[in-house]
């Protein structure tokens, strides 16, 4: 078991509850809050398709050993990121 895949996946967790239910949008940085229209979406957004997978994938790689992990993880972060940018654009929530 890695703990510091277990520490960090726990964070992401608790981001993406703050994001997602919690709607404290304050926790993501790089954005104007003046621009955005619905802060509700962005965080829903945020937190339930960047953060929650991210954070899942990373407990689990905690308990689960196998080769290229690092790589798959930062693959997936990678494709959650885009998905989310699409989203967030595509729904013109900025």
């Amino acid at each position: 078991m890695e703990t510091g895949f277990l520490i960090i996946g726990i964070a992401l967790l608790l981001i993406s509850y703050l994001l997602a239910v919690k709607k404290q949008t304050w926790l993501l940085a790089g954005f104007n809050e003046k621009n955005i229209k619905n802060k509700s979406l962005l965080g829903k957004i945020t937190g339930g398709i960047f953060f929650l997978p991210l954070g899942l994938l990373a407990v689990i790689h905690s308990f689960v050993d196998y080769p290229y992990e690092e790589t798959v993880l930062g693959i997936a972060m990678l494709l959650l990121l885009t998905i989310t940018y699409l989203l967030i654009n595509r729904k013109r929530v900025l």
